[in-house]
């Protein structure tokens, strides 16, 4: 009999930890949960992995800092990071674009 096999869910994107074609970096998708900082915004990304023991898919969260020289992106929306070199301790990613705007009430 063949073995079924299960892909991770369709809402994550295929693109979160892809090297980019041109620079090698990896890219990563996610949402600003923080614009507190000047220049600074952290991004949550959300993966999906599967848990050794129940083999169940589980959303994994980790927030990154990164850079963002305009102060343009507010909370909720979604970005796409790529990696960078060292901007001050914690910084490590740059915000590369808009992915979507959050939605105002």
């Amino acid at each position: 009999m063949a073995e079924e096999t299960r892909s991770a869910p369709a809402s994550e994107s295929a693109a979160q930890t892809v090297p980019s074609k041109r620079t090698g970096r990896l890219t990563k998708v996610g949402r600003v949960k923080s614009d507190k900082m000047d220049k600074t915004v952290v991004v949550e990304v959300v993966r999906s992995k599967m848990d050794p023991v129940y083999k169940k898919y589980v959303r994994v969260r980790k927030n990154y800092q990164a850079h963002d020289e305009e102060n343009a992106y507010k909370v909720g929306d979604r970005v796409e990071i790529i990696e960078h070199r060292p901007l001050s301790k914690m910084k490590r990613w740059k915000v590369v674009n808009l992915v979507e705007r959050a939605v105002q009430e």
